[in-house]
């Protein structure tokens, strides 16, 4: 489960105010809205990388507010995945485990699932020059679910992949949150996105988010022209 309540954050001229959502655990929710409105803003509020300045972050019912990054329980993607240049997949994918001390043998298990469940087996000695953007898109979000996290964010995790590798990897999303049983809030401007992985809905602007009904994002397929912000 996701909680935000009454997060306040000011930067600059830019604020967010009284912002509050809930992500029911196990449930896929998806976040739109238009370019600069604090999408991402709020992402990093919820894994700790940008504290807020006033209000409460609660994963599965523990506040974390005030807790460090790596004590959060949750996976986080970025929208360029933000693969480590000089390691393998391999690498890659045990490195949570490996800064939490985890023993090798436990660590070589996972990526080994990891690696079957994403079909990136045959990269795990690669290193992400020789990946395509599909193939990162897969090993970032392999090391996000590494350390079995509560919570997965998802910061625009599609948006620069061609229609054909964008439907795969929603199905593969969709099926990696009902087997992980994890709560997932994922950023997006794709209409037909959302509607495909989206069990609940909600929509930014004007420094603030509101919950939307699903019927909301209508039949077209097109895709917004907002993008992240």
């Amino acid at each position: 489960m996701i909680s935000l309540d009454r997060i306040a954050i000011r930067l600059g001229a830019f604020t967010l105010t009284d912002v509050s959502l809930v992500v029911p655990s196990a449930a896929y929710g998806v976040l739109m809205g238009p370019t600069g409105c604090g999408k991402t803003t709020l992402i990093e509020v919820i894994c700790g990388l940008r504290q807020p300045d006033a209000g409460r972050v609660v994963v599965n019912a523990q506040d974390v507010t005030h807790e460090p990054p790596g004590n959060r329980g949750v996976g986080y993607v970025p929208q360029d995945g933000a693969l480590f240049p000089t390691m393998t997949v391999r690498q890659q994918l045990g490195f949570a485990l490996y800064i939490r001390r985890r023993p090798s043998a436990e660590i070589a298990k996972r990526v080994d699932e990891l690696a079957e469940r994403l079909g990136i087996g045959h990269l795990l000695d690669r290193r992400p020059t020789g990946l395509s953007g599909g193939e990162r898109q897969r090993v970032a979000l392999g090391r996000a679910l590494a350390a079995r996290p509560a919570v997965l964010l998802l910061d625009e995790p599609l948006s620069a992949l061609d229609e054909a590798l964008r439907g795969d990897l929603r199905e593969l999303l969709k099926t990696v949150q009902r087997e992980h049983g994890v709560s997932m809030l994922h950023v997006t401007h794709d209409r037909s996105e959302a509607r495909q992985l989206a069990d609940v809905l909600f929509v930014m602007g004007d420094g603030r988010v509101r919950q939307a009904d699903l019927e909301s994002l209508g039949r077209q397929s097109d895709r917004s022209d907002q993008s992240d912000g």
